[in-house]
């Protein structure tokens, strides 16, 4: 017997068992932006190398160490997207979407990154993320972030979730930043990991982000962003949380919140929870106002944020929230006989025909009721129908409850789509 081939270490076949929940988050998701009038962008999952060098940041993590990139046979070097901005940005400039124009983007779909594979956390995931623009003020800020508080209402999270933010500032206010946190990690080198070490010099806003307790407790009284933030920005920030707390939405400052791609300006936030263990971090995003000048478009304001898919349908199971996803079966047709087979068939193409929000299963393969209605009742539908031949000669149905206490009873497919459209 030859060796059975297995998925890639790190991406997850999604099975049919897996899959209601995420088709029921995927609907929530959906049905949300189009309440804020968000419009689909579908980008390719390989692009140009540079545009992840060239957005992301050369010294980042991402770049390093996590891209799958490839040559072509053609010589070009191309890499699986890690992330869903940067193509968002690269599609809205070679399309003429941006320069003077506002617009409100969703995406979803899979992303890549080669790290060590762990709960919550994968080589292929998959992302929800929403980019927004041509509008550079603390008002749009507060609706992505408004709109994710009322995603945590309509999953039943809210209660689990906390909402962390922070400025990062203009890029002049960076730099002087930058400089002082410089100066201060170079009195406690000693105390760094040689992760940290090396982004002193490279990316030290990123040390802050470290996990690291010895480093987290080496930056402990390390200055503070806010603290170097120019006047534009200082005032973008109060009025952003301003916004926040008159729509009642929580909130804690955390001046160490950096987020780990260097494109990002001005506000920072993060959704994270207690609820995945290590892998705290649900929804994260902010302003990213120079990216679009960057990769090579005209300068435009862009905000917007992507969450993990996988996380929250860990969040949904470990916190028994999965009420809500339907059974993929309604109504479950089964049939004793060649005759009531073909008549089964015609009956469950009317009911589709009539009852379209309905799912019909059709019983194949024979064998006896008992057989049958024990399929029925593994398909989780909430019904039966039991056809022989009293209901071929009749003309009839008999209608089985199966998830309640209630007597059988015989009806005609008009009867029952009255019944159950009722």
């Amino acid at each position: 017997m030859s060796k059975q081939i297995q998925a890639i270490r790190g991406m997850n076949d999604c099975l049919p068992a897996q899959s209601g929940l995420w088709q029921y988050l995927e609907s929530i998701l959906r049905d949300l932006v189009a309440q804020y009038g968000y419009q689909e962008i579908r980008m390719p999952i390989v692009e140009s190398t540079d545009l992840f060098k060239r957005s992301i940041g050369e010294v980042t993590d991402i770049v390093e160490k996590e891209m799958y990139t490839f040559d072509d046979r053609n010589g070009d070097s191309l890499t699986l997207r890690p992330e869903g901005t940067a193509s968002c940005v690269r599609a809205g400039n070679q399309h003429g979407l941006l320069y003077n124009q506002q617009q409100r983007l969703w995406y979803m779909g899979p992303m890549f990154r080669h790290e060590r594979p762990q709960k919550g956390r994968y080589r292929q995931f998959h992302q929800f993320g929403i980019e927004v623009f041509g509008l550079e003020g603390p008002d749009i800020d507060a609706e992505i972030i408004m709109l994710t508080a009322r995603l945590w209402k309509k999953l039943g999270l809210t209660e689990h979730v906390t909402l962390e933010l922070n400025s990062l500032g203009s890029n002049q206010a960076r730099a002087r930043y930058k400089e002082a946190l410089v100066e201060y990690l170079l009195e406690r080198q000693e105390q760094l990991d040689d992760d940290s070490k090396k982004r002193l010099h490279s990316n030290p806003l990123r040390v802050l982000d470290s996990k690291n307790p010895d480093v987290q407790a080496a930056i402990s009284d390390a200055p503070s962003l806010l603290d170097y933030l120019d006047d534009e920005s200082a005032q973008h920030f109060s009025a952003l949380c301003e916004r926040l707390t008159q729509l009642g939405i929580q909130y804690r400052v955390n001046s160490r919140l950096v987020r780990g791609l260097d494109y990002y300006n001005r506000t920072v936030f993060e959704w994270v929870t207690d609820s995945l263990g290590a892998q705290g971090t649900v929804c994260a995003g902010g302003r990213y106002d120079g990216l679009v000048e960057q990769l090579g478009g005209k300068a435009t304001p862009g905000v917007g944020f992507a969450m993990g898919l996988e996380r929250l349908v860990l969040m949904l199971e470990s916190l028994n929230l999965t009420d809500a996803v339907a059974s993929p079966v309604d109504i479950y047709v089964t049939a004793l006989g060649e005759p009531a087979e073909q008549y089964a068939m015609q009956v469950a193409e009317q009911l589709r025909d009539e009852l379209p929000d309905f799912r019909v299963m059709n019983h194949c393969g024979g064998g006896n009721f008992k057989k049958q209605m024990k399929r029925a009742d593994a398909s989780g539908a909430d019904y039966a129908l039991l056809i022989g031949e009293e209901e071929v000669t009749s003309g009839q149905l008999t209608l089985k409850y199966l998830r309640e206490d209630k007597p059988q009873i015989r009806v005609t497919t008009a009867e029952l789509v009255a019944l159950l459209t009722k």
